[in-house]
């Protein structure tokens, strides 16, 4: 949350570098909803592999199985000989992706594994508690995006730092400029693709992914049953799911790329205490 209050900046007279002002960037609510978020993300992404990882194939419709020719992405091993490889198939194409999928080294050697231990909550194979994580930390994503969206309504964070302005459209192009020449503006307000990506999460994929999981529920199927037909079946909403999941991890790298490239203790300070220090020819 971007306000205009401010802090005047701290000259000891040892240094005469000109410096920018503390502005109040980010509200409490705003702050602990992505540290909430983070978490909750986190041990979702690492369950959900868990999940997967018990039948580590996509389809595309209502059905599966061994008589039905609709997969799209299949992650698994076979024994060539005396050594076992890891392959996933891709829209009917092999990639050989052993030691990283499908075969995984464990005590020197390699067992049939979709994914490395690192990578799912548990390590081990235990789908009962990896689904108990994953439900847990499922509505507290929920919780949590219901109570930001509630508080970002009445502080107007939504409206104003999120809501792109058609100037600010007009501008895009520019924009994606500054960054590829890794030219950031500090001024304590969200840049036109920061805004657009934010809304993007948090309006669009965030909710898909709410309304994709409550989709492959039996119970919630019976509560809802027209969620099938939006989108296409149970198959089909366990794939974009998926496809959802890649999305959060592909935004997380590239927010994380841009944290660090804009000024990693800056930035973590306005996540963490609010305040952000702009650039001396912002103030």
């Amino acid at each position: 949350m971007t306000t205009l209050r401010e802090a005047e900046p701290q000259d000891d007279g040892q240094d005469l570098r000109p410096t920018g002002r503390l502005v109040y960037r980010q509200a409490l609510t705003t702050r602990l909803a992505h540290w909430l978020w983070a978490a909750a993300l986190f041990f979702l992404l690492l369950s959900g592999l868990q999940i997967f990882m018990a039948r580590p194939n996509l389809y595309i419709g209502q059905q599966s199985g061994f008589g039905f020719d609709n997969a799209v992405l299949s992650i698994d091993a076979e024994r060539q000989g005396p050594r076992i490889v890891g392959y996933v198939d891709l829209f009917g194409h092999r990639f050989d992706t052993t030691g990283w999928l499908g075969a995984i080294a464990e005590d020197g050697q390699l067992q049939p594994r979709a994914f490395p231990s690192w990578m799912t909550i548990p390590g081990y194979r235990d789908l009962a508690t990896g689904r108990v994580v994953h439900f847990f930390f499922a509505w507290m994503l929920v919780a949590t995006l219901l109570f930001w969206f509630v508080a970002s309504l009445i502080n107007g964070h939504a409206r104003r730092d999120l809501v792109p302005t058609r100037r600010e459209l007009g501008g895009i192009g520019a924009d994606i400029v500054r960054h590829l020449k890794l030219r950031f503006a500090h001024d304590g307000r969200y840049n036109i693709l920061q805004k657009l990506s934010y809304a993007a999460v948090l309006f669009l994929l965030l909710p898909l992914m709410i309304a994709t999981g409550l989709t492959m529920s039996p119970g919630f199927n019976a509560f809802a049953p027209w969620l099938l037909e939006l989108f296409g079946g149970r198959q089909s909403a366990r794939t974009i799911h998926f496809a959802g999941m890649l999305l959060l991890v592909l935004f997380f790298i590239v927010h994380l790329v841009m944290v660090l490239l804009a000024g990693p203790l800056n930035e973590l300070r306005s996540i963490v205490t609010g305040w952000y220090r702009t650039d001396p020819e912002a103030s």
